[in-house]
This record gives C-alpha cells, sequence and structure tokens, in this order.
C-alpha cells in the first residue's frame, strides 16, 4: 500500500514521487511534500486605488474618465456603482453601470464608496 498523499486537486490515490515532487497522472497536478493545502484557499486581494481591499458587492467609485473600447461612451468620473463582483484577470471588477451596461473595470481606476 502506498503511503503518499492522495493529489490536493481531484483526490486520486494513485500520486507517484517524482525527484522532490508528488504527480499525479489523473489530473496531472504537481506539489511539493509538506504543501498539502489546496491552492484555491489563498484568497487575492483586490484593492483599489487608495489601498482600500475590495469585496464582492461593494460600492465604487470611478476617479478618472474611462473610454468604452469600440464605442463613443465615456464613463465620466464620480460614476457611482453598486454591487460589484470580482473576477480573475486584468480587469479585475465586474459590474454593471447605468446607461451602459456590463462591463469590466481596472481596480485601479476605482475608489471605494
Amino acid at each position: 500500500m502506498s503511503t503518499l498523499p492522495p493529489c490536493p486537486q481531484c483526490q486520486s490515490p494513485y500520486t507517484y514521487q517524482d525527484g522532490a515532487l508528488y504527480l499525479c497522472p489523473e489530473c496531472g497536478h504537481e506539489w511539493a511534500p509538506g504543501s498539502d493545502a489546496p491552492e484555491a484557499e489563498a484568497q487575492r486581494l483586490v484593492r483599489d486605488a487608495y489601498g482600500n481591499v475590495l469585496n464582492d458587492g461593494d460600492s465604487i467609485t470611478v476617479i478618472k474618465d474611462l473610454k468604452v473600447k469600440g464605442s463613443s461612451l465615456v464613463v465620466k468620473v464620480g460614476t457611482k456603482v453598486k454591487g460589484i463582483r470580482l473576477v480573475e484577470g486584468d480587469h479585475d471588477i465586474d459590474c454593471r453601470i447605468e446607461g451602459i451596461g456590463a462591463m469590466q473595470l481596472k481596480s485601479e481606476f476605482v475608489k471605494k464608496a
């Protein structure tokens, strides 16, 4: 019976050791011994332009005029947005702006309201 730990991502019991790493043949995940904590638990903090931590559902205010790509519309300074949602990627805020619609914003151009 194997004494190796199961894969932290897919819980497969068929893990094997290759040098200093453990490998999972089912999902391809690699991890170092002793780092059995799932990577998903590490929360990424999203901060506004002034360093305040943003959370899902917060209200924000735009601090710079933002041109909407592919349109002649502009999101003006002081536009308030309610109920944001944080997402992964370069544009880390997903929201709906009245008069414009759904869009994604960079956190560096907003402040927490």
